[in-house]
This record gives C-alpha cells, sequence and structure tokens, in this order.
C-alpha cells in the first residue's frame, strides 16, 4: 500500500479526461478549497457513492494521563467524521 500526493491525483485526473495539467491543477484546488470552506462553516459534504464528510463537535473533558494519573483538561474541538459510500464500502 502506498500513499497518493495530489500531484499524482491531478496527474491522473489529467490523463482520464485529457486536461492539461494547468487546468486540472486549478480545477483539483477549486474542489478542494470548496470542500475545505463548507466543512468550517459546519456544513456536511456529500459525495455520492463516494462518501461523505461531517463536521463533529466534541465537548469539552477531563481525561486522566495514563502514567501518571493526574487529570487533564481536554478542550472542545471539532472532528471530521468520515462516512464512506457505496463504491468505497463494496471493495
Amino acid at each position: 500500500m502506498s500513499n497518493i500526493s495530489k500531484s499524482e491525483l491531478i496527474a491522473a485526473v489529467a490523463k482520464k479526461t485529457g486536461s492539461s495539467i494547468k487546468d486540472t491543477t486549478a480545477s483539483v484546488e477549486a474542489t478542494l478549497d470548496f470542500i475545505e470552506t463548507q466543512l468550517k462553516k459546519g456544513n456536511t459534504v456529500s459525495l455520492l457513492g463516494f462518501a461523505t464528510f461531517e463536521p463533529v463537535k466534541k465537548a469539552a473533558r477531563t481525561a486522566r494521563n495514563p502514567m501518571t494519573g493526574a487529570s487533564v483538561s481536554v478542550a472542545a474541538k471539532t472532528v471530521l467524521k468520515f462516512k464512506p459510500g457505496k463504491a468505497i464500502k463494496s471493495w
């Protein structure tokens, strides 16, 4: 298993669509920027058949350091929930 970089994604999309690397880069960047902006606004992004990305707010809590047993405050935060679509589930 290997990691795929953004440049490899762009090259693959350009090859499949017959578009230039420059045009494909602009399209991929715009798509990723749009998705990121929507998630930051708290919106769920669904790419039908592929996946759904949903920001989920986690409340502040008190955790325990396993080494010392001391209580540690964990701040509230937003995490990203990933739900695979049918295309990925069917692997």
